[in-house]
């Protein structure tokens, strides 16, 4: 009967550390906030879980897009603003 007791006890005890060290993993992450990731603090890209490091990911994907898509608006308003141009100075010349 004690046997068992200190086989739960001692279960239940590995549980609630395992799941300390997960939250004060996540905390200790989170306090670093690190956004960008080159050669100097690729320890901490690999130190980061997989699901972390996709979610970092998918969000770069998503700001390189939106980057994107704001600078072929402005090349195609400054296409017409020329284009434009042009086709008043072919007017004024006939």
């Amino acid at each position: 009967m004690l046997l068992k007791f200190v086989i739960v006890f001692i279960f239940i005890f590995i549980f609630y550390l395992r799941n300390f060290l997960k939250l004060n993993r996540k905390k200790v992450l989170n306090a670093k906030k690190l956004k960008t990731f080159n050669k100097k603090n690729f320890n901490n890209w690999i130190n980061l879980t997989k699901k972390e490091r996709y979610n970092l990911s998918k969000q770069d994907s998503v700001n390189y897009l939106n980057r994107r898509k704001l600078l072929l608006d402005e090349i195609r308003n400054e296409y017409k603003k020329i284009s434009g141009k042009n086709t008043e100075r072919n007017i004024k010349k006939k």
